[in-house]
């Protein structure tokens, strides 16, 4: 049983998480397994391991939104791809709003999909390029892009004064680090537990200099 599971998996770290939300979470694996069958979202194929990769995984930068809640309360996902981290992070921060910017079409109508059915009313999907898009966020937020430096570069104009860059990375590479843009410096680098996963987590938070 997935809600179990998750249920298990949550109660190994320090997030609360209602009954309410946990469903909804399963809910949004099980539509990320179904839909995967055609859409191929993600190269995950097992819910049971989506539980920890996608969801848990998203779950554990939660704390840290509040870093940037006095600026304003919008938060973007670049590149949010079939919604992670956007998805599960909508479903804990109710107060919080989510913009999910993806330029696939198929990700977008997912992303629609699941917002209709999980009635997510803080998620507004946005299909566009990120260079293209414009609006001021408290965070930028992305786990899928292959350098800190590329995140930074396509979505600075997005950031509002006193935001904070959010970039969810495997393993931390100093040469990564000391190749950022001038223009920006690391505020704080967090090692983030996931609870059975394999491999490191880490959540740098970046500002504009």
């Amino acid at each position: 049983m997935l809600k179990a599971r998750l249920a298990k998996l949550i109660a190994k770290t320090d997030l609360q998480v209602s009954d309410e939300q946990i469903e909804k979470l399963v809910a949004y694996v099980g539509l990320l397994d179904k839909w995967n069958k055609a859409y191929n979202l993600t190269s995950v194929r097992q819910p049971e391991q989506m539980l920890v990769k996608h969801i848990v995984d998203s779950l554990v930068v939660s704390p840290h939104l509040s870093e940037v809640s006095d600026i304003n309360n919008k938060f973007i996902d670049v590149g949010t791809g079939p919604g992670l981290p956007g998805i599960p992070l909508s479903i804990v921060n109710p107060d919080y709003e989510f913009t999910l910017l993806d330029s696939l079409g198929k990700r977008i109508r997912f992303i629609t999909q699941v917002k209709h059915e999980l009635k997510l009313d803080n998620v507004t999907p946005l299909q566009s390029r990120v260079e293209d898009h414009q609006g001021q966020y408290a965070g930028v937020l992305s786990r899928a892009f292959a350098s800190i430096s590329d995140m930074v570069n396509w979505s600075h104009h997005l950031v509002a004064e006193n935001g904070l860059f959010f970039a969810l990375k495997g393993q931390l590479d100093q040469q990564e680090i000391d190749d950022l843009p001038e223009f920006v410096e690391v505020k704080q680098a967090y090692t983030l537990v996931v609870p059975e996963l394999d491999g490191e987590r880490h959540l740098v938070l970046l500002k504009k200099r």
